[in-house]
């Protein structure tokens, strides 16, 4: 007797553009594999066309569509993503990033063959707002001098990965793919939401969570240059709640033992780094007040 595939669960905590969620969940539909669950939380967004597109979709049974009640923010609407899930992988992925047609072919191959690790990367490839391939200076030093040099398939986990992620964190946490179970028995930190993301997959690899790195790119990031630009938000609360991580990530690995990321946690120098970066655009935009917040970043302990 024949036992049924396991499924992909992917999962989108939506609050944005429609014609993006669109392109999300139509690269769902258009997998190579057939063996995936797809759930849209919307938190509670105004245009009622969202739920006119998936009143569309009411004949597909493998889409699942919820709308909130309340509008509860981008952490609980994640939140809520990973406890609903019963899959046993599964995915958060921004309702404006879409899935090549190999992804769910590709990550549960993966699962296949090791069940027990916790976190699955898969290749990425970056695009800008209108689906482009784009190359920016952060994914260039995330792929090319973060990411760690590795046989094509590799599994990390420990001490060496931490350090690495605590020097600059070259995931790219929409394109991963959790146990459920490892990723269930953990929840985000609210005091970091600029940062959550690290921050889960810190306390998951502290608890004995292996990462397998793929080669295969089969997941879009998508990178607005418009947000990337941005410096009118530079006030201080980004980077504040980075050195507020930072220290945290620092305590844990001492207490672990774990010197080597203690001691990148304490540098986190690519954090350093982007502040700096930032101060010749603050000036050129007149955003006077930002660089004294990005030079105490950059320089302060």
């Amino acid at each position: 007797m024949s036992t049924e595939p396991d499924v992909l669960g992917i999962y989108i905590p939506f609050w944005g553009d429609l014609g993006y969620l669109r392109t999300a969940v139509e690269s769902v539909r258009g997998q190579t594999s057939p063996h995936w669950q797809l759930t849209v939380v919307n938190d509670a967004h105004p245009d009622r066309a969202v739920d006119e597109y998936f009143a569309s979709l009411a004949d597909e049974p493998r889409i699942r569509y919820i709308r909130n009640e309340e509008n509860c923010g981008i952490t609980e609407n994640f939140r809520r993503c990973v406890q609903m899930a019963t899959e046993p992988r599964l995915i958060v992925m921004g309702c404006d990033d879409f899935l090549l047609p190999g992804y769910v072919d590709t990550v549960m191959a993966a699962h296949r063959a090791a069940p027990r690790v916790g976190i699955i990367q898969p290749g990425v490839q970056v695009v800008d707002e209108h689906g482009n391939a784009s190359v920016t200076l952060a994914d260039s030093v995330k792929q090319k001098m973060l990411r760690p040099r590795t046989p094509p398939v590799k599994t990390l986990h420990g001490d060496r990965l931490t350090a690495g992620l605590m020097h600059g964190n070259w995931l790219y946490w929409p394109s991963l793919a959790f146990r459920r179970d490892a990723v269930q028995t953990h929840d985000f930190r609210d005091d970091f939401s600029v940062i959550q993301d690290l921050a889960l997959i810190l306390d998951l690899v502290l608890d004995g969570e292996d990462l397998l790195v793929l080669p295969d790119t089969v997941f879009c990031y998508r990178r607005h240059s418009s947000s990337a630009s941005s410096l009118e938000l530079v006030d201080g609360s980004r980077f504040e709640g980075e050195r507020r991580f930072f220290r945290l990530a620092a305590a844990l690995s001492g207490d672990k033992g774990w010197s080597r990321t203690r001691r990148a946690a304490l540098l986190h120098l690519t954090s350093r780094a982007h502040a700096l970066v930032l101060v010749p655009g603050a000036l050129r935009t007149g955003n006077i007040s930002a660089v004294p917040v990005l030079l105490r970043h950059a320089f302060g302990s």
